[in-house]
């Protein structure tokens, strides 16, 4: 997984990608934003920021509580539509 979070144009790809996947078997949009969350908590536990886009994103996950990481996580759903 960190290959593809070296590029952030690539880890927008990837996740396009699945959302996209995500939408055509059904998945609401909740659903997606919801699994988007569980995304960015793995992700900022668990993965070193490898570009200075995924250090501020980091940032400002960390700085946010849960309300904001689900506004931030709909976000970049919405960003890679």
């Amino acid at each position: 997984m960190a290959t593809v979070l070296k590029v952030f144009e690539r880890w927008k790809e990837f996740l396009g990608d699945r959302v996209e996947q995500a939408q055509k078997s059904g998945m609401t949009e909740e659903t997606i934003s919801k699994l988007a969350f569980q995304i960015g908590e793995f992700l900022s536990t668990k993965v070193d920021p490898e570009n200075g886009e995924e250090r501020i994103l980091k940032e400002l996950w960390d700085a946010g509580d849960d309300q904001d990481k689900k506004v931030l996580a709909k976000l970049m759903v919405k960003l890679v539509k």
